[in-house]
């Protein structure tokens, strides 16, 4: 076996292993919610698993390493606040109330595997980038990932800042956030996670992976069509009626000028 699967393998087993505990907790809180919490932080260990293992050692592997630990850290930390003192997330509920029996077995293959298999698919970009070294220095490619990552990282941190804020003030409930980043794009934070994915990508596109390609694809298409936008804007337009005014002058995803320009 090639050291990069081998390495790659050893990451498989760190995400299945965390999420196999975080499962052990959540029959214990009788809670699988607590899932979303470690989604970020399983990122963080297996980035530091790669470049532990791959013995790299260069600017490269750290700073994605780095930038992986900010971002994985803050939406672990992020969601923790969020739900601290909350009720299980209705997905998990309704999923146990349909299987009360076999829910703790169901629920350790079809989420916490199934989420930790998904997270070291689309953390293999991050290998490639910690394994190889580059002897002539970072390129402009490695620029670009820089970019892609911060644009993305102020997007996500700053729209869940915004809608933190926004949610404290008692008066604002029933309402809808359309200003800050909000009145360009209905999820800037979704929209942010994703562009932080495709500026990982840029480092191991700066190696000649561009097989790794899938990655930030997988995260955009999740985010936009299974776990993000196209699941919440459903319950929203059920639970908000002026979300439907929303939709209709603010983009979903991409960021936007609103099409009431008097707004």
């Amino acid at each position: 076996m090639s050291p990069f699967w081998t390495t790659a393998l050893a990451g498989l087993a760190v995400a299945l292993g965390l999420m196999t505990l975080v499962w052990i907790g959540s029959l214990v809180k009788r809670d699988a919610s607590i899932i979303d919490i470690f989604w970020g932080l399983g990122f963080v260990l297996v980035a530091w698993t790669y470049l532990w293992l791959s013995g790299a050692g260069t600017v490269r592997a750290y700073l994605v390493a780095g930038l992986v630990t900010l971002w994985g850290l803050r939406l672990s930390l992020y969601i923790l606040w969020r739900n601290w003192g909350e009720e299980e997330d209705y997905r998990y509920r309704e999923m146990r109330e349909r299987n009360p029996k076999t829910f703790p077995w169901r629920s350790l293959v079809t989420v916490f595997w199934l989420q930790g298999a998904l997270l070291w698919a689309i953390s293999l970009p991050l290998l490639q980038a910690e394994r190889i070294p580059e002897p002539a220095g970072l390129t402009w490619i490695d620029g670009l990932g820089i970019l892609f990552f911060v644009v993305g990282f102020v997007f996500e941190a700053g729209g869940d800042w915004q809608m933190a804020r926004f949610k404290r003030d008692p008066a604002n409930e029933g309402k809808v956030l359309d200003h800050g980043l909000w009145r360009y794009t209905r999820h800037p934070n979704y929209f942010g996670d994703a562009m932080v994915w495709w500026g990982l990508f840029m480092f191991a596109a700066a190696t000649g992976a561009l097989w790794t390609i899938y990655s930030p694809v997988i995260m955009t298409i999740l985010l936009m069509r299974v776990s993000g936008v196209t699941l919440l804007e459903k319950r929203l337009q059920e639970t908000k009626p002026r979300y439907r005014d929303y939709v209709e002058r603010t983009n979903a995803f991409f960021p936007w000028f609103p099409s009431d320009p008097g707004r």
